[in-house]
């Protein structure tokens, strides 16, 4: 197999590996245990589901390790097409993986509050559920930061798929615009958060960006017929 090839596919299968993952930890157990405004319902979701609770902190984990060998791939398959940019691709992932990386803690501090008991005896039920809302929230808040470098690794990456002259230009110019989806949810989590639900079920067309280049990686890999850019 062609090396540009077979590193466009390798990218693709790490890129594929996010989602089993991210969308269990992100998405699902939020939704089934967390109950907006309400600490104690939510404490009762957690306590009686805390393996699942317990195993979206282990994905959110993985999900960073993962995101780290992706923009590795990704470098070595387009750092010839403009390694500037391809830097600039991998710092972002960087700081996207050690923002989550951290917002982690504050999953481990809700649910070593919910469970209470030893040093925690000294404030009752209802304070230490309250207190762990504040994490539950505080990690919400984090994921608002976090899509800030969600979006921005996706520039660079846009641009380099754009230049590459083995990969789609269309896919370069979606991915660039899924960069502003990304910082517009993120504006939307921190100015109206009422509106978060809504915004990211509207940006979806948008968002579908990186689904777009997953599925080309692994399917197509790269069109070796074609000749690289010459790096700038």
């Amino acid at each position: 197999m062609n090396p540009t090839k077979k590193a466009a596919r390798i990218a693709g299968a790490i890129y594929l590996s996010m989602v089993f993952t991210a969308p269990f930890s992100l998405i699902y157990v939020p939704s089934k245990l967390i109950v907006r405004g309400n600490a104690a319902a939510t404490a009762d979701n957690i306590l009686a589901h805390e393996t699942m609770f317990r195993l979206s902190i282990f994905g959110d984990l993985i999900g960073q390790v993962i995101f780290i060998c992706l923009g590795i791939a990704l470098y070595r398959l387009l750092s010839n097409v403009n390694k500037i940019w391809a830097a600039l691709m991998v710092a972002f992932v960087l700081v996207s993986a050690a923002v989550g990386f951290l917002n982690t803690l504050n999953d481990i501090g809700a649910a070593i509050l919910f469970r209470g008991g030893e040093f925690l005896t000294v404030f009752d039920k209802p304070q230490r559920d309250a207190l762990a809302m504040f994490f539950v929230r505080l990690h919400g808040q984090g994921i608002s930061i976090d899509e800030i470098f969600w979006g921005l690794w996706l520039f660079p990456f846009g641009l380099l798929v754009f230049r590459s002259g083995f990969l789609p230009r269309w896919i370069g110019i979606w991915l660039m615009i899924n960069c502003f989806g990304y910082v517009f949810l993120s504006v939307i989590g921190f100015f109206f958060p009422a509106y978060s639900d809504k915004a990211f079920l509207y940006l979806q067309p948008v968002l579908f960006g990186e689904l777009a280049i997953m599925l080309y990686l692994l399917i197509r890999g790269a069109n070796v017929k074609a000749f690289p850019a010459e790096a700038v």
